[in-house]
């Protein structure tokens, strides 16, 4: 008997949402294969239900399903309960992309897309997942950045607007807490990919600038200020 085994953890469950049969049995099997459950629903209405049942730790959303979109489907998924959504779309689309991270997905991917790469995704949102909630338990005296009109409570992590609270989704939450840290600093794309996302390369700078443009949809366009060629930077707005 191996006494110096480790106690295994929880295998993980992703809910896959695909209406087109042989993509989602070929993404389910490549899931099974990581080792985690993998879940398959093949329209909007059914992710809902099984979202409700299953409480997957990832949903994998296709946007274009029968029955119920997968925007509409997202939105009522997170509303529920958070949980990170990668969303599958159909077409390289950026209003498509930013209607889909403004309806609550974290990520998004254009098909046709490697598996190889669907699984890095994949691993990246759940890492961001258990890093989440290290950072919460460690930041319980975090200070409020309270710029006027723009109030971010890390610790609760809530956002007022104005005295109106502003419903973000976690990677949105995320990225705008890492730039507010450092007011009128230059953050590049790799930087906020490895801080935010927890990425070590630049194969998903456009997802940064997508969740920019979502963020200064919610917030105004003056929040955050592109430095071409470089970055972006936080501005805090007039007191």
């Amino acid at each position: 008997m191996n006494t110096s085994a480790s106690p295994q953890r929880p295998r993980l469950t992703v809910l896959v949402v695909e209406d087109e049969p042989t993509l989602a049995t070929a993404i389910a099997q490549r899931l099974t294969a990581e080792g985690w459950i993998a879940r398959v629903a093949s329209d909007g209405a059914s992710a809902v239900q099984a979202s409700t049942t299953l409480k997957p730790d990832l949903v994998i959303m296709d946007v274009m399903l029968p029955v119920m979109d997968g925007l509409e489907a997202t939105k009522r998924i997170v509303a529920m309960r958070p949980v990170p959504v990668l969303m599958l779309t159909a077409r390289d689309d950026e209003t498509d992309k930013i209607i889909g991270l403004g309806a609550g997905a974290d990520d998004y991917m254009t098909k046709p897309f490697s598996m190889r790469e669907l699984v890095a995704r994949c691993k990246a949102l759940l890492r961001r997942v258990e890093r989440a909630k290290v950072i919460a338990q460690n930041s319980q005296n975090e200070k409020i950045l309270d710029y006027g009109s723009l109030v971010i409570d890390p610790t609760q992590r809530v956002v007022t607007l104005n005295g109106e609270s502003v419903h973000l989704t976690p990677t949105e939450f995320d990225l705008l807490v890492t730039l507010a840290r450092k007011p009128k600093s230059v953050l590049t794309r790799e930087q906020l990919l490895e801080e935010v996302w927890d990425w070590v390369d630049a194969s998903g700078t456009r997802t940064v600038d997508s969740h920019v443009k979502a963020l200064r949809h919610k917030l105004g366009s003056s929040t955050i200020r592109t430095v071409h060629g470089v970055g972006y930077a936080f501005e805090p707005p007039a007191q």
